[in-house]
């Protein structure tokens, strides 16, 4: 019988340490652990951090410069696939005269054209920056 009362004493004490070290846990603690990850905003309503959050993510404004060394430049650069080259004017200028000037060439981009897919390789990019970064490519 006891060889029993020892078997049973050690599950018993290590029980008791775990049943004590979950008493220690604070309420805050498991706050914090249960706490959301995220919110979800409605677009037409305020959404608290919102700023705050694009600010960490985007790094603040980007620039067309930006935008260019990062999304364009690998299929533009080098005239990939037909892709008008950075500075080359006339090969720009072509394109707007066939598909309706500055916008005609913004809705290809945006909608994708040939072997580009939507907004190229950016498409967390706005229209106005799109726009931005298709002049300074283009120099229209």
């Amino acid at each position: 019988m006891n060889l029993m009362k020892k078997m049973l004493a050690v599950p018993a004490a290590v029980l008791a340490l775990w049943a004590v070290t979950a008493q220690a846990t604070t309420d805050e603690a498991i706050a914090a652990r249960l706490k959301p990850v995220g919110e979800v905003c409605v677009m037409g309503e305020e959404c608290k951090g919102v700023e705050t959050v694009a600010a960490a993510a985007g790094g603040g404004a980007r620039t067309a410069d930006d935008i260019i060394a990062k999304h364009c430049n690998a299929c533009h650069g080098a005239g990939v696939l037909g892709a008008p080259k950075i500075g080359d004017t006339a090969a720009w200028k072509e394109r707007a005269d066939h598909q309706g000037g500055l916008d005609g060439i913004l809705a290809a981009a945006i909608s994708g054209i040939n072997a580009m897919p939507p907004k190229g390789t950016c498409a967390d990019c706005s229209d106005d920056e799109l726009r931005e970064a298709i002049k300074k490519m283009s120099g229209l």
